[in-house]
Parts: structure tokens; C-alpha cells; sequence
């Protein structure tokens, strides 16, 4: 079996994703993401040593077997990042002007698909001491006008993510909020405004390190308040 850790972090074609996939590449990880658009996920990737992607949506029952298939065939887990994700409906309302019919595309994205990833791949995270990570939001624990039904599934992600780790005191999981960032997904929201001031998602790479590097106890943390990680070598 080698001894190249393996991650897999959904939505690797934009965003924080991209810079993660890129971040972990460059320090001699095998990632394996995907992303719904394949020229855009393709072109992300283009360059870095070590990445395998399979476009698909990560709501596809055959998808997310195709991703499942490919960490079995790589031998190995160290690190599932569950970060693909959607705002749902857009432009963003109150949840008065919602109705039920809305949910499915923000639940099967935000909580369906990172669950069942979760859980299909716990035995694997396990068996190599692995890390799962859950992409959060502040949105899920305060109250902003237009982001309800966005809110409302990170929140059960994290609810879902920290139970697995209550479930599985082997497992190092948490529930991260990124905070603001410059990406497409987050100008969707704010679609009239300069988003130029949010920092860039590169910025929060080195924060998240430090939960698959130091491991603190599994939990819901706020990327702002985690130190800043130094890459770590990869194994000889």
C-alpha cells in the first residue's frame, strides 16, 4: 500500500475547493475532485501532479460511486472535504416567498450528498486515522433575511458531521466556517455588489491545514480563529 496520503474534496473546480485541491497537490498529496462543469474543473486542475477529477454532480447516486470507487482504488483515505455546495434558489428571498419545492436542490447538495460521502467512506477514513471536514457557514448558526434555506442545511451538516464524530471517537471531524470569501458562489448572492474586499479563498487554506495537521478535538470551528499551518512534507 503507498504511503501518499489521499484526499478527496468535492467542488474542486472553483472557489475554496480549487485552491484546496491545488494547496494539497502542491504538497504531494493524491486528490481526487469533482466538480458539475468538466472544462471549468479540468481547467483548475490543469498542471497539478497527482489530481484525478470526475466530473459529475455530487447529488448523483452513479457519481458519487464513481468517487467512492476511485478512493477504494487508490488503497486508501486520509482526508474527505466535503465541500461542494449551493445557495439554492437565486436571487436570495425570504423564506415567505419560499415554498417546499425549493428544498430538495439545496438539501441533496448541502446535507443529501456530504452525508452519504461521509458515511459510505467512514470505514476508510477510519482504517488510515482520517480527517473529514464539513464545509459550514456562519449562516448556520445566525440569521440573515434571504438565507434560510441555505442556513438551515449547513446547519444540519454540522449537526449530522459532529454526530458522526460523537458516533466514531476515532475519527477527527469538524464543521468548519470558511467566513466570507471572493467566489463565484458568493457574488451569486450578492449579485448588484463589489465583493473585491472578502479575502481571497487561498487565504483559508492555511487555516484549514491545521485541523488534518494538529487534529484539535472534533467540533464546529470558525476558520478565522484556527492558526495558520505550515505545509507538511510528504512522506519519503
Amino acid at each position: 500500500m503507498s504511503d501518499t496520503r489521499v484526499a478527496l474534496v468535492t467542488g474542486g473546480s472553483s472557489g475554496l475547493g480549487r485552491e484546496l485541491v491545488a494547496a494539497l497537490a502542491g504538497e504531494g498529496w493524491q486528490v481526487i475532485t469533482d466538480g458539475r462543469r468538466e472544462t471549468e474543473l479540468t481547467e483548475a486542475t490543469k498542471g497539478l501532479t497527482g489530481v484525478r477529477v470526475i466530473a459529475g454532480d455530487v447529488t448523483d447516486f452513479a457519481h458519487r460511486n464513481l468517487l467512492v470507487g476511485a478512493v477504494r482504488g487508490a488503497g486508501r483515505l486520509d482526508l474527505l472535504v466535503n465541500n461542494a455546495s449551493t445557495l439554492g434558489p437565486t436571487p436570495l428571498a425570504p423564506l415567505a416567498q419560499r415554498t417546499v419545492e425549493d428544498l430538495p436542490e439545496v438539501w441533496r447538495t448541502n446535507v443529501g450528498a456530504p452525508f452519504a460521502l461521509a458515511v459510505e467512506l467512514l470505514p476508510d477514513l477510519l482504517a488510515h486515522d482520517g480527517v473529514l471536514v464539513s464545509i459550514s457557514s456562519d449562516a448556520a448558526v445566525e440569521h440573515y433575511e434571504g438565507w434560510g434555506l441555505y442556513g438551515a442545511a449547513k446547519a444540519s451538516l454540522d449537526h449530522l458531521t459532529l454526530t458522526i464524530a460523537a458516533e466514531n471517537p476515532a475519527l477527527h471531524a469538524y464543521a468548519v466556517d470558511p467566513g466570507d470569501m471572493r467566489t463565484p458562489m458568493h457574488q451569486a448572492a450578492f449579485p448588484q455588489e463589489d465583493i473585491s474586499d472578502r479575502p481571497e479563498p487561498v487565504t483559508v487554506v492555511p487555516h484549514l491545514r491545521h485541523l488534518w495537521t494538529v487534529r484539535p478535538p472534533s467540533g464546529r470551528y470558525r476558520a478565522a480563529d484556527l492558526p495558520s499551518a505550515e505545509p507538511t512534507a510528504a512522506p519519503a
